[in-house]
């Protein structure tokens, strides 16, 4: 399985970009998809992510500003990331857990730099 994420770059604050993450594969059931992000010196931190109920956690400080979505024919999580800000700049990752007949798999895509300038 592959997790192939795409969209980053550098923007202005206030500017918009938007992350795709296409998973290829031998894929069972995709059971989580999301997506991380991590800073110079920070940890890897939750962004936004669908769970395995279907509901949607979003990080706090990405409320109202960004936006997840899904195909799911396509196998693809998409992030909508509008009123970018300074601190909104790391290497986004995607993420999935598939579930297979006896466990779950945990796979991370390879990350797509966001920088915003101010």
């Amino acid at each position: 399985v592959q997790l192939q994420a795409s969209g980053g770059g550098l923007v202005q604050a206030g500017g918009s970009l938007r992350l795709s993450c296409a998973a290829s594969g031998s894929i069972f059931a995709i059971n989580v998809m999301g997506w991380y992000r991590q800073a110079p010196g920070n940890q890897r931190e939750l962004v936004a992510t669908f769970t395995s109920s279907g509901s949607i956690n979003y990080r706090d400080a990405v409320k109202g500003r960004f936006a997840i979505s899904r195909d799911d024919a396509k196998n693809t999580v998409y992030l909508q990331m509008n009123n970018l800000k300074p601190e909104d700049t790391a290497v986004y990752y995607c993420h999935m857990i598939d579930k297979a007949p006896f466990r779950d798999n945990d796979y991370w895509g390879q990350g797509t730099r966001v920088t915003v300038s101010s």
